[in-house]
């Protein structure tokens, strides 16, 4: 499952990433999601990952405003992991992180995350490192699987950053994975 704030590229990231084409609820920016962009996910996106023969991962993605936040309970009935993405650009990228985590901290207690901070090649603060050091406060009342989550600089449009942050959530699932995309 992707999740992350408006903007973050989640809707990107499984398009890029899906064999096959991805079904979307966008629609048309109506509030202050205008401002950031002009379309925006109402309910989910969904795509498709074929890892071999035998194994499909089916990619989810949740709407980034709040007011959705019921598909985000949804979305994670048998989820397997989470992708959050955050958007360096965004005025509060701590507590985006605060938030995400603690927005899905029953979900987290049983499965593990990856973090994905997009957008760093226009704003380079916070660091991948920053954001290491932000987590341990962040976390310490959070029952996390992975306290310490992989941290990863991608652009959501591009296939093999999206194919590296998954691989790392697969590892991060079952450490005998071996699977070349």
């Amino acid at each position: 499952m992707f999740t992350g704030p408006v903007g973050a590229g989640k809707t990107s990231a499984i398009s890029a990433l899906s064999d096959t084409p991805i079904v979307s609820t966008n629609v048309r920016a109506s509030d202050m999601t205008v401002h950031r962009k002009g379309q925006t996910t109402v309910a989910m996106d969904y795509g498709t990952l074929q890892l071999d023969a035998q194994t499909k991962v089916h990619l989810y993605g949740t709407p980034g405003q709040e007011r959705f936040d019921f598909m985000w309970e949804i979305l994670a009935q048998g989820g397997l992991g989470l992708v959050l993405l955050l958007d360096n650009t965004r005025l509060h990228p701590r507590k985006d992180l605060q938030f995400f985590l603690r927005s899905f901290k029953d979900y987290i207690a049983r499965v593990p995350v990856v973090i994905g901070i997009v957008k760093s090649d226009i704003q380079r603060y916070p660091s991948p490192a920053d954001y290491a050091e932000m987590l341990p406060e962040i976390t310490q009342d959070l029952n996390m699987l992975n306290p310490i989550p992989p941290i990863f600089e991608v652009d959501g449009r591009k296939k093999e950053d999206i194919q590296q942050i998954v691989m790392a959530l697969l590892y991060a699932i079952d450490t005998d994975i071996e699977v070349a995309l």
